[in-house]
């Protein structure tokens, strides 16, 4: 336990400005909600429609950018921060390739809005909205690279302190520009639109000064500028970045197909399991964000080739996000008539998300195990087994378990919900045997190799 201590406190030192960086995220959208939603009932449907749409890409953006944390974590470690500005150089590339690929697609797909089977009165909404946030995408992947750049040098609070500052401008915009206060005019949802976009620009322009002009940064910037781009650098990058990428957008489609599934049931159905997705937001939040923490430990001890301190910061971390799951787990239950009814006053869906609490405390248990094993293989760079674990977990067994035991074993949405738990275990072990795989690898054969 002694030797574990000091990875206890480096990961929550990592851990914690990542997590209120999220949590600002978090609050955000519930801001955004609210706002929009008192502006009008129509407003806050084509919000609805548009932001689900553009989840999926957000996603995929982000496990994209992942694929940098590892690489520049290691090149920390062994103190190399002019290589570490050389893999910056190549990751802007990359993802700036793989990332105007996706808003291509996006931009082609807003030509089939009305074909959609949207109401008609809200489609002059989504068509502006929808362009809007389109734009804004090309800052949330500036954002993703610098955010993880800066988070694999064991700087986690600059992305802090970028999200925080761009997420109350983002409050403030919305306030005068959806509501026309003072002397800006009422733009109702493109407002919201509009202010989102430009906290989008705000926070990239504020990571991007932090790096070009703070004196921490000068090493990386003389290996940015030294580094000759080319195209086998560039393919390096996607073969790190495009399986973290693949398996986040399949976790994040397996979500939405079950909301899908949830519809097939009912209103009522689909706004329970709405609720309490959102209410298992909390506890993703601390996950992913001591798990992020997890990885960029694991990454600067692989780049030194200290593989018995690998195996400690992967059972430190480990230990962590356990705690982390017994705590929201009790919080839901404790919490959970106050929590639902933060998101609904129709009493029907009350008591329909309250008979979800236990598999959604059971959902917690998997989320953040595969969360763990997921960020530890990810810290090792050993990424190309993540695109078939996540094919495996969330659409071969996820999905086709969910239609199971909702329809014709007839649990309805509580075995969706159950299903979710199946698929994550299923991901947790298959990540855990990987990782543990190269861990045993790389260990030598004179101490204790159990992961």
């Amino acid at each position: 336990m002694k030797a574990l201590l000091p990875h206890y406190k480096a990961t929550l030192r990592l851990g914690v400005p990542i997590a209120v960086g999220q949590l600002g995220v978090i609050i955000m959208g519930f801001a955004d909600t609210m706002m929009v939603g008192r502006y009008s009932t129509d407003a806050l449907a084509a919000a609805s429609f548009v932001n689900n749409l553009f989840t999926l890409v957000a996603f995929l953006m982000m496990g994209y950018s992942y694929g940098l944390t590892p690489l520049v974590s290691a090149h920390y470690g062994r103190g190399e921060k002019i290589k570490a500005g050389g893999v910056l150089k190549r990751a802007l590339a990359a993802n700036g390739v793989y990332g105007s690929l996706l808003i291509v697609v996006m931009a082609v797909l807003y030509f089939f809005i009305g074909h959609m089977g949207q109401p008609a009165e809200i489609l002059p909404l989504v068509r502006s909205y929808y362009l809007v946030i389109l734009v804004s995408m090309v800052f949330v992947m500036l954002f993703n690279v610098l955010r993880q750049f800066t988070d694999g040098t064991t700087d986690t609070s600059t992305g802090m302190w970028a999200l925080l500052s761009g997420n109350a401008f983002n409050i403030v915009g919305n306030f005068l520009l959806i509501y026309g206060i003072g002397p800006f005019p009422e733009l109702g949802l493109l407002g919201a639109g509009i202010s989102t976009l430009l906290s989008r620009i705000l926070t990239a322009a504020l990571l991007a000064g932090v790096i070009l002009f703070r004196k921490r940064y000068a090493p990386y910037r003389l290996g940015f500028l030294a580094h000759k781009l080319r195209l086998e650098g560039v393919r390096y990058i996607n073969r790190q970045s495009l399986p973290i990428s693949l398996q986040m957008g399949m976790e994040s489609g397996s979500f939405t197909f079950s909301a899908i599934m949830a519809g097939w049931l009912g209103a009522l159905q689909l706004a329970s399991f709405q609720v309490m997705v959102t209410v298992g937001t909390l506890g993703f939040l601390l996950y992913y964000s001591f798990g992020a923490g997890m990885s960029i430990r694991v990454a600067t001890f692989v780049g030194t080739n200290d593989w018995p301190r690998v195996r400690l910061a992967a059972k430190a971390g480990c230990h962590i996000l356990i705690a982390m799951s017994i705590i929201a787990s009790l919080a839901i239950f404790l919490f959970s008539e106050p929590l639902i009814r933060l998101f609904t006053t129709d009493e029907d869906v009350l008591v329909m998300s309250l008979s979800l609490i236990f598999p959604l405390m059971l959902y917690q248990m998997g989320d953040a195990m595969q969360i763990c094993f997921a960020n530890a293989l990810r810290g090792t760079s050993h990424v190309m087994s993540m695109m078939w674990i996540a094919f495996v977990s969330y659409l071969m067994v996820n999905i086709p378990s969910g239609y199971l035991l909702g329809f014709p074993l007839g649990l309805g949405i509580t075995g969706i919900f159950i299903a979710f738990s199946l698929g994550l275990f299923v991901a947790a072990s298959l990540f855990y045997f990987y990782f543990r795989r190269v861990l045993h690898r790389n260990l030598l054969p004179s101490g204790s190799q159990s992961a």
